[in-house]
């Protein structure tokens, strides 16, 4: 985190600060400051199509596993990222969720918290894959955020994803 406080402190000036897909979401775009850190979604194109795998995961025991698709980052050639989207959610909307999770608050004293990083080539916010908006609207119980589905974004959504894929 040091080296994350650094940058933000010296790249204050490309630095951007954006609203998120709900009220208590925020987005931090950052220049990439870390050598050889590489994109975390690419295109899918004819030479990498036949490389995409799938399976059904879940990031927590408590999750319900979803369908998933990646590129394994060792078959492919991924480029450096251009920018970090750090993804803030507030203190209050984390506290919500990890109760809901059967978790406790976190005891420290913050505004708003990391709850991931993207790293892109974009300097604002890609849509979400499907399934994580999908997740988000089956309620926090389920290891979402609680924000009903909105269906335009949802297809904006499906649009990008038809045509790209998550390096793992």
């Amino acid at each position: 985190m040091r080296g994350l406080d650094k940058a933000l402190k010296e790249g204050k000036d490309s630095a951007v600060l954006r609203d998120g897909y709900a009220p208590f979401c925020k987005h931090i775009f950052i220049k990439n400051f870390i050598p050889g850190l590489k994109l975390s979604t690419v295109p899918i194109t004819p030479q990498n199509e036949s490389l995409i795998v799938s399976d059904y995961l879940q990031r927590t025991e408590k999750e319900l596993p979803v369908l998933v698709r990646w590129l394994p980052k060792d078959k492919v050639t991924v480029p450096d990222a251009k920018w970090m989207d750090l993804i803030l959610y507030s203190k209050e909307q984390i506290d919500k969720e990890r109760e809901a999770m059967g978790e406790p608050p976190l005891q420290v004293d913050y505004d708003y918290g990391i709850i991931s990083i993207k790293v892109q080539d974009e300097n604002y916010e890609t849509p979400m894959d499907p399934i994580t908006v999908m997740r988000n609207a089956l309620g926090k119980e389920q290891g979402g955020s609680g924000v009903p589905l909105d269906r335009e974004k949802y297809i904006q959504s499906v649009n990008y994803w038809k045509s790209h894929v998550m390096i793992k």
